[in-house]
């Protein structure tokens, strides 16, 4: 899933955790009555600390996680403050461009040998997300079709577009494929740490490495071109596919060698985490206070038959665990790129996988959707 903030096709963003048409008038809480600049202080603070602490726990992305924590702490105590668009999809694209270096020509055989397994995993996750939507709807624990699209395993921006024209509640299915980011980034970067045993020293970060002037350049121009290019087709999380795709046939063909300083990428971690954590304000969390429950078990359901795929992977194809599970983890792609990146895994294996399911989940996602909020007695409205 893209944590980008959607687009409806009117080009107006869709509504995302806490956001709704009274959002500007409502009145100041907490930290909301602070300046801005305020707010931005407390946020940077915070979440140096907590990238901190977690790093000193061994605990991978914590540039990502500390930030993400951070970013929910500051809105669930009334922040207002909020990242501008532009920055979002450049901290997308830069880390489209970082996996693109860790990519070599293995990942087209893997995809290539590897074909029937990956549809065979892909089509588990989606089918069993669509289920889980179909079944909450039916038992009338959300209104109308919103479970259906809010259990979506992938495609967000695709599903909260659909979910306005079906005259399902926005917010609630944004916050439902928000969380399920936070959740699977969360146990993925547990599991990398506690579960598979990852517990060596990590090696110092080197924030200030020797630049390579031309090599930065071209990587930068890559991330520009081709986000630029995801953003204009609307492609589902094309901020960070296109530059991932691009950036990879780039590299592997030896015409551009990656090259991104790390205070660069901790940055971009740092926007990305942002970007989910702000997202969840007293707001949503009042409005979506109701369906928390099912909400989060549908979400701990899916991740457990993930992990159940994962087991599958290590023991038919003997892929490692951690591989196996970042491979088949049910959506916040970028997310699961900067764990992946931070970790000692088959990179190629696990981006191969996650690259399959979203662009199934985009393909058959909506009319699959569509068909079982019909089928589940929501009929659309009539336009």
């Amino acid at each position: 899933m893209s944590t980008l903030t959607p687009l409806a096709p009117s080009g107006h963003p869709v509504l995302r955790p806490g956001e709704d048409e009274h959002s500007a008038s409502a009145p100041a809480q907490g930290l909301g009555r602070r300046p801005p600049l305020l707010q931005w202080a407390a946020l940077l603070a915070l979440s140096i600390l907590l990238a901190g602490l977690m790093e000193l726990a061994g605990i991978p992305a914590a540039l990502l996680m500390g930030p993400m924590v951070a970013g929910a702490i500051v809105g669930l105590n009334g922040g207002s403050i909020r990242l501008p668009r532009l920055l979002v999809f450049c901290s997308q694209a830069l880390i489209g461009t970082l996996i693109a270096g860790s990519i070599n020509a293995g990942i087209v055989t893997t995809f290539l040998g590897n074909w029937p397994l990956f549809l065979g995993v892909v089509v588990c996750v989606i089918t069993m997300s669509t289920l889980s939507g179909y079944l909450i709807s039916r038992l009338n624990i959300l209104p109308g079709t919103t479970a259906i699209w809010g259990c979506s395993a992938g495609a967000a921006t695709t599903m909260m577009v659909m979910a306005e024209a079906y005259g399902a509640d926005a917010r609630l299915v944004a916050f439902m494929q928000y969380l399920r980011v936070v959740f699977v980034a969360g146990a993925a970067a547990l599991v990398a740490r506690f579960w598979v045993g990852i517990d060596s020293a990590a090696p110092a970060i080197v924030w200030f490495p020797p630049i390579e002037p031309l090599s930065l350049a071209q990587t930068l121009l890559i991330a520009l071109f081709a986000g630029l290019l995801g953003w204009r087709l609307r492609i589902p999380a094309g901020v960070l596919l296109l530059p991932f795709l691009f950036g990879g046939l780039m590299s592997i063909s030896g015409l551009v060698t990656i090259h991104l300083p790390e205070w660069l990428l901790a940055i971009s971690y740092a926007l990305l985490g942002w970007n989910i954590g702000l997202g969840f304000t007293r707001r949503i969390l009042s409005h979506a206070r109701r369906v928390l429950l099912p909400t989060v078990a549908s979400i701990l359901v899916l991740m457990a038959i993930s992990g159940g795929l994962a087991y599958l992977l290590t023991r038919t194809a003997g892929i490692d665990p951690l591989t196996a599970y970042l491979a088949t983890s049910p959506g916040g792609m970028d997310s699961i790129a900067i764990i992946a990146a931070d970790s000692d895994v088959d990179i190629a294996f696990v981006m191969a996988l996650q690259t399959a399911r979203l662009l199934l989940v985009t393909a058959i996602g909506p009319a699959l959707a569509r068909f079982v909020a019909t089928r589940s007695g929501r009929t659309p409205p009539v336009t």
